[in-house]
């Protein structure tokens, strides 16, 4: 007995884990900073950690009450109905409903290249297949409706990320409009704003009033400081919300992380701390980092450093561990996460010690 044939499925590479690299060279983990995932460096909000440990008490029951919750409170922050918001296990969860919802088998998806892998992979799972529109370095990585609709051939689904990973581009909103508009009507344009509070912009989510071929994407995971619980979700049209009853998991976010959302949404300090903090990282970066830079409106920078898979290993050595691009295809880049004031001055002051070697 085999499963069925994975072969043309890719492996998403996770960056590295403090403790999987302290092990590895020997060194306190107290001791390392690690800005390669893109987490929340003030950790989860304290009013969300009260709120974990006491749901702890409560894990024993299915979340029905805290699940409808958290749909209710989102739906007001968004000003859309409930049967809008679908709650999934982190973002990756929402992507694999919405393509239980729209993939039939064979067909076919747009996705950015270099992008978030997950995209691919699951619409893979789904018995979907994957094309690809590239970001270029020669034109600054633009994210602009002609980039995408170059390689347009009418997709199921279109995949943009604003801000974009590992870019920190984003798509101003009137370029999502004119991708929708441009596509055929069969086509979803999902908008994924993982990073959506980190950008002086405006929500997709504000084209679901008039339009229903565009989903949105968000997550807990970043400005929220709760990757870990891993909880997300997507705001649909009202004309297609119902099909969530047939798509999801039951119970497709847990009471402890549904518990957890609900406090953090309330913790309006600590996402303003995680938001003015990683602006000044940003900043600091472009100013301070030896390498050549782009402006980025998420909560991490890319950098042009040269050999990225040395130059980050050298890094590590040094106790700082940023994402080596290379599995982006940006091979002679990193990605640097937004840390404390303490912690990107460190990692600046290493890289450029490195890049100067």
């Amino acid at each position: 007995m085999e499963p069925r044939d994975l072969s043309s499925h890719t492996v998403y590479q996770a960056g590295r884990g403090i403790e999987e690299v302290a092990r590895e060279l020997g060194l306190n983990p107290d001791d390392l900073v690690k800005l390669a995932s893109n987490e929340n460096p003030f950790g989860p909000s304290p009013a969300a950690v009260e709120a974990i440990e006491d749901a702890a008490g409560s894990a024993n029951s299915y979340p029905k009450a805290s699940h409808a919750d958290l749909t209710e409170k989102l739906a007001a922050k968004w000003d859309v109905e409930p049967a809008q918001v679908w709650l999934g296990n982190g973002g990756d969860g929402v992507l694999d409903y919405l393509a239980r919802a729209m993939l039939e088998p064979g067909d076919t998806v747009l996705v950015p290249e270099p992008g978030f892998a997950y995209y691919g992979m699951s619409a893979r799972f789904h018995h979907g297949e994957v094309e690809q529109y590239h970001l270029s370095k020669d034109d600054d990585f633009a994210l602009t409706a002609e980039t995408v609709l170059g390689d347009y051939d009418g997709e199921r689904i279109v995949y943009l990320t604003s801000p974009h990973n590992p870019t920190g581009k984003r798509f101003d909103l009137d370029a999502v409009e004119e991708i929708a508009d441009r596509t055929a009507d069969h086509t979803l344009v999902v908008v994924d704003e993982a990073y959506g509070e980190f950008a002086d912009a405006p929500s997709a989510v504000e084209l679901l009033e008039s339009r229903d071929d565009v989903a949105v994407l968000r997550t807990f995971s970043k400005v929220y400081g709760l990757a870990g619980v891993r909880l997300g979700y997507g705001v649909v049209p009202e004309e297609w919300a119902d099909a969530y009853a047939r798509v999801n998991t039951p119970f497709a976010a847990s009471e402890i992380a549904c518990r957890a959302g609900l406090a953090a949404l309330d913790d309006d300090d600590h996402a303003e701390k995680t938001v003015e903090t990683a602006e000044w990282a940003r900043e600091y970066m472009y100013e301070h980092l030896d390498a050549p830079t782009w402006e980025s409106h998420g909560n991490f920078v890319l950098a042009e450093v040269g050999d990225a898979a040395g130059v980050a290993d050298e890094l590590q050595r040094r106790g700082v561990i940023v994402r080596d691009c290379s599995s982006f295809g940006l091979p002679e880049c990193v990605r640097i996460t937004c840390g404390t004031k303490d912690e990107t001055r460190r990692a600046v002051s290493e890289l450029n010690e490195v890049l100067s070697s």
